[in-house]
């Protein structure tokens, strides 16, 4: 495995100028003029049924728990 030299020597890097800048065409664009591709399709929104039915169910079981609980004291 070669890592390599995290810093390089600026005389073998390509496209450095003397001094270490870098020519205006190498660089790129800011931030304000690159655009990225939206969501292909919006994401739901709001709970699914499946997890609702879910929390419901454990309440209804552990509130009746506690009420027989309750009653048989």
């Amino acid at each position: 495995m070669n890592i390599g030299n995290p810093d390089p020597d600026p005389r073998n890097t390509p496209g450095l100028e003397p001094g270490g800048s870098v020519p205006a065409g190498e660089t790129p664009p800011a931030e304000g003029s690159t655009s990225e591709a939206g969501p292909r399709h919006a994401p739901p929104r709001g709970w699914a049924a499946g997890p609702l039915i879910a929390i419901v169910t454990v309440a209804v079981v552990v509130a009746a728990f506690f009420l027989a609980y309750a009653l048989l004291l």
